[in-house]
């Protein structure tokens, strides 16, 4: 009972605190706003942590915050592996090929519209598939290593990107377009000097979602079949040992990987579409 008692004592600290910045005189700053979310994140552990040893929940139901955190900091050269696995191997690569593809695919779908009309229904279906059923299938096309999560990830990709592509390379104002044919522009001056940049912030729409589909199914695919390394791989071998967790430790590694992922995109959107409205802070 202390340590539940403790835990929502805390928690109701934590509440009254994040209250006055939120909506204190210094809400507006920078560091009010990055206060804000750690206090609340470190209220989640400290609840968990107390709700968890008060209870007396067992292990294998859910571990406490510090036993997650001691497995984590004992296992580092294992979640090493495996995230190289994952994330680097499958993941990364099967993001890039998933992307360009989409790239180029979205260009021609634009410029002939047999394609557009043929192409994006067929895409459509293709992306409504779950991954759970299209994963054991691409696991037994390409084996059980890396190239088999690749390809699960370049088919989750794929369709987002070039359905954002496609949409935003139509968005270019007709007054826009109309000028550039009164300057006698090409097709491809056209689009490399008008289209693409009013489509950048579409296109990292669909980066930006991409960002997590590509972790998910590279993970998901592991399930189906992969070497004696990999996040999925551990993920579902942990579960079978009652080693919940290892589980937890994959998981915040997924999670922090996932998080960088994203921030990375988010930060190369930022750069290349300074321009745009929504990217214009507010002073």
């Amino acid at each position: 009972m202390i340590w539940t008692g403790a835990a929502l004592g805390f928690w109701a600290l934590a509440w009254w605190v994040n209250s006055r910045i939120a909506n204190g005189p210094y809400a507006a700053t920078r560091a009010a706003r990055w206060a804000v979310p750690v206090i609340f994140g470190l209220t989640i552990f400290v609840v968990w942590e107390g709700l968890v040893r008060g209870l007396d929940v067992p292990g294998v139901i859910l571990p406490p915050p510090s036993s997650i955190a001691a497995r984590f900091a004992t296992a580092l050269p294992v979640l090493w592996a495996d995230f190289r696995q994952t994330f680097v191997k499958g993941a990364l690569s099967g993001y890039a090929i998933g992307v360009t593809a989409a790239c180029v695919t979205a260009i021609a779908v634009d410029r002939y519209d047999f394609l557009r009309r043929g192409l994006l229904p067929v895409g459509s279906f293709i992306a409504a598939l779950p991954v759970i059923g299209i994963a054991p299938i691409l696991v037994m096309w390409f084996g059980f290593d890396w190239q088999s999560k690749a390809a699960v990830v370049v088919v989750m990709v794929f369709f987002p990107v070039l359905v954002n592509l496609v949409q935003g390379l139509a968005s270019a104002d007709r007054i826009h377009r109309d000028l550039m044919i009164t300057y006698a522009a090409s097709y491809w001056q056209t689009l490399w000097k008008l289209r693409l940049p009013a489509a950048a912030p579409f296109l990292f729409n669909g980066l930006k979602i991409a960002t997590t589909l590509a972790l998910i199914g590279a993970i998901v695919a592991e399930f189906f079949g992969s070497p004696i390394v990999g996040m999925g791989f551990r993920i579902s071998t942990s579960v079978g040992q009652l080693a919940l967790d290892m589980v937890w430790a994959e998981i915040v590694v997924a999670a922090l990987a996932g998080s960088a992922f994203y921030g990375v995109v988010a930060l190369a959107e930022r750069a290349v579409t300074f321009w745009h409205p929504s990217q214009r802070r507010q002073r």
